[in-house]
C-alpha cells in the first residue's frame, strides 16, 4: 500500500535559486521553520540526514528522524528517505521548488509512505505530517520574502 501526504503549493516572489538557498541554510532553521529545528547532513547523495521534528503527540520535545539523501537537483528538488531505518516501512519526502519566471517560484513538498506498515503509520501520522509540512511551506514564503526585502 501506498499513501501520500502533501503540503499546500506556496508561490513565492524570489527567484528559485534564492529559496533553495534559503531552503538549505540549515544553521538557521531555528530562526524560521516551526517543524524541522535542526538539520545535520553533507547533501551527498546516499548520506545521512538527521531531521529534529517536533514529537508526533505532541508532549514537549523533540527526536530526530535519520534519513537518507537521495537527490539533490539544485535549484528545483531535494529528496531523501528512510532508506531501512524502519523495516516495514519506507517514507520518501521530496521538496519541490517550480520556477513561474525569473523572479517567481511556487514551493510545496509531499512524503509517500510504502511497505507493510504504510497504513498504520499514514493514520497514526497524517495530521502530524500535513500541518508541519504546511507549516513550512508558509514560514519558508515569509523567510524567503522577508530576507529579499534587506
Amino acid at each position: 500500500m501506498s499513501h501520500l501526504i502533501e503540503s499546500v503549493t506556496v508561490e513565492i516572489d524570489a527567484p528559485a535559486a534564492f529559496v533553495w538557498a534559503v531552503l538549505l541554510d540549515y544553521p538557521n532553521y531555528p530562526q524560521w521553520n516551526p517543524y524541522t529545528s535542526a538539520v545535520s547532513t553533507t547533501l551527498a547523495v546516499d548520506s545521512p540526514i538527521d531531521l529534529t521534528l517536533p514529537k508526533p503527540d505532541g508532549t514537549p520535545g523533540t527526536w530526530v528522524s535519520r534519513e537518507y539523501i537521495r537527490v539533490v537537483d539544485p535549484p528545483r528538488l531535494l529528496r531523501y528517505d528512510t532508506g531501512d531505518t524502519f523495516p516495514g516501512l519506507l517514507g520518501t519526502r521530496d521538496q519541490v521548488i517550480t520556477p513561474l519566471g525569473s523572479a517567481r517560484c511556487s514551493y510545496h513538498t509531499f512524503e509517500t509512505f510504502t511497505g507493510k506498515y504504510a497504513d498504520a503509520i499514514y493514520a497514526a501520522q497524517r495530521d502530524y505530517v500535513k500541518n508541519g509540512f504546511d507549516a513550512v511551506a508558509h514560514a519558508l514564503r515569509e523567510r524567503v520574502q522577508s530576507l529579499a526585502r534587506r
